[in-house]
């Protein structure tokens, strides 16, 4: 029996991190990673709590329905099934919805399992996400249903299983069936992206098919929401499919270790196998870090040029979304609906159908209510009744999404400025992060680029830093440090003298950026309108080049400008 560590953690809010962790276990019945792992296997989930070791399996199934007398009472508008799966807090039961008769999913959660096993964050993370999500391959949440000892979660139901055994299954795939599955995760990705959302634990596993084999990206459960101009710094996923700056525990941005496991992913497609296994850990994380690997003869040239820019263990020289997009191995029989990012969730919001509305009225809704509703994306029984009708009326196969916003999207499109189409947010400071405004420009237009946002230097970082604090003594800013180059920063207009409320920070002689933070908030010291809070944070780009950030926090926005400006003037060497 192979043992596969997998470590995730379920929380990340500030220093306050709750971590959790999992193994799977598998038998060898073919050559080859994937197969180490039969579909008949049970995967046992494993949570750390209170110095123990928890074991449940998530793969049980159950074909009674009894014990549903209690559940029946919250749940009026379904007909529950059979229990699909019994997982660490609660189990999956499929459903029909009354009104409709289109089948859910139902995940039934148990509050006090929850509690005790510290999850709490995880479940509520994955719902907010999924409320805010409308893609055709990231898995649909239709509503949620509270009590007392449960929380039901309507989803949308896939019945052809796990990607990973359709791996299992078939072996490697044939180039263009691969194709089809990787351009649908990496759409679904790309929405996530676009929404701030990192998922982080993109895997085979976390992929369900449709009937008609359509990829619906699930488990959002190690998520995180990226903001800008902040770094995330949780290991999690399953270590397989982690990027090297992952396992390593150092800071990353978000999209660009999602990027990393969509290379692995786009390799167990074509492969049948993972590019980076080993029974043990250390020597895993050694390949892993090292990006050793080999590439089968059988890979065509596009796969084999696109994959290793996938893989590349420098996150700043991995290839973006953006840039897989615009890459010729995806562009080949890209279908129509996936050529251009779908609309966000409020755009499709505002988008009612006719037909579908006039359904939901004929079963005894109002229509300016029903309207209403959808508009301000309320769960009630109305919405989602027009949320089944319409999921379930247009598939991937019939244009989902891209019939009906192509035309729109083509023509925003089309008015993208082409000047930002190679630079990622605010001077590339965030590796692999996605740039939407040039998504459609070729390459060529990284050339035409003249001016980047924040400051630019090649001067080294210590002497940079250095000489921002100087700039900031000048001023009167108190500076907190945070971070080897990150600082939360504060400053007082039309208030001579030096720091007050804050201790003062002397530059070291030395010209180095010290790890020692001498400055400390007094929040309560100075109580002003005209405070002014900012952070400063120092960035390396691709060029080797240091490019520093100066993000407003709280202040007036003109004051805010003002001691920019001085801030420029007072720099000497950037």
């Amino acid at each position: 029996m192979a043992c596969e560590r997998e470590l995730k953690t379920c929380s990340e809010e500030e220093d306050d991190e709750v971590k959790s962790a999992s193994a799977e276990k598998g038998s060898r019945s073919r050559a080859g990673v994937m197969d180490k792992y039969s579909k008949y296997f049970r995967k046992l989930d494993f949570a750390s709590h209170s110095g123990q070791i928890l074991c449940t399996s998530n793969r049980k199934m159950d074909g009674s329905n009894r014990g549903n007398t209690g559940v029946d009472m919250f749940l009026p508008n379904y007909k529950l099934g059979k229990t699909l799966g019994i997982g660490s807090f609660g189990k999956v039961k499929i459903a029909e919805h009354a009104l409709t008769g289109h089948k859910v999913a139902i995940k039934i959660l148990n509050r006090r399992k929850i509690k005790n096993m510290e999850m709490e964050e995880k479940v509520r993370r994955e719902i907010k996400i999924l409320r805010l999500f409308m893609h055709p391959h990231i898995i649909r949440l239709y509503e949620v249903i509270e009590t007392p000892s449960d929380i039901y979660v309507v989803m949308e139901y896939v019945k052809s299983g796990e990607l990973f055994d359709y791996i299992v299954e078939k072996g490697r795939l044939q180039e263009d069936e691969a194709r089809n599955f990787f351009q649908q995760i990496i759409s679904g990705v790309e929405y996530c992206h676009r929404n701030m959302v990192v998922h982080r634990d993109l895997k085979p596993e976390n992929l369900l098919l449709d009937s008609k084999c359509n990829v619906k990206i699930a488990d959002f459960g190690l998520s995180n929401i990226m903001r800008d101009g902040h770094f995330l710094k949780t290991s999690c996923g399953s270590p397989n499919y982690a990027a090297p700056e992952v396992i390593s525990g150092k800071l990353y941005a978000g999209p660009e270790v999602d990027v990393w496991s969509c290379g692995v992913i786009l390799y167990a497609l074509l492969c049948g196998t993972l590019p980076f296994d080993d029974e043990n850990i250390p020597n895993l994380f050694k390949k892993i870090k090292g990006g050793i690997y080999t590439l089968p003869s059988h890979l065509s040239s596009g796969a084999r040029d696109l994959i290793p820019r996938m893989l590349i263990v420098d996150p700043m020289k991995r290839i973006t979304i953006p840039e897989i997009r615009q890459h010729h191995w995806f562009q080949a029989h890209l279908p129509r609906y996936l050529a251009v990012p779908p609309p966000d969730t409020m755009q499709q919001a505002k988008k009612i159908d006719e037909e579908i509305l006039k359904e939901v009225v004929k079963m005894g809704f109002d229509q300016n209510q029903v309207v209403e509703s959808l508009r301000n994306r309320m769960q009630n029984e109305a919405t989602v009744a027009y949320y089944l009708l319409l999921d379930n009326r247009f598939r991937v196969s019939s244009g989902y999404l891209g019939a009906e916003f192509q035309e729109t999207m083509e023509s925003s499109f089309n008015r993208m400025h082409p000047s930002e189409a190679a630079a990622p947010a605010v001077g590339q400071r965030l590796p692999g992060y996605m740039d939407y405004q040039g998504m459609g420009m070729r390459a060529q237009c990284a050339l035409e680029r003249k001016w980047a946002l924040g400051l630019q230097s090649r001067a080294h970082p210590r002497e940079i830093m250095t000489e921002v604090l100087k700039a900031l003594q000048e001023l009167n800013v108190g500076w907190k440090k945070i971070g080897h180059y990150n600082m939360k920063c504060r400053w007082i207009p039309g208030i001579p003298g030096h720091h007050e409320g804050m201790a003062n920070n002397p530059v070291h002689s030395n010209h180095y950026f010290g790890d020692e933070s001498t400055i400390i908030e007094n929040d309560g010291a100075i109580k002003s309108p005209n405070v002014v809070k900012f952070e400063v944070q120092l960035y390396k780009t691709r060029e080797e080049k240091y490019l520093l950030d100066l993000q407003r926090v709280q202040g007036p926005q003109f004051l805010f400008l003002d001691l920019c400006a001085a801030f420029l003037a007072q720099l000497r060497v950037l």
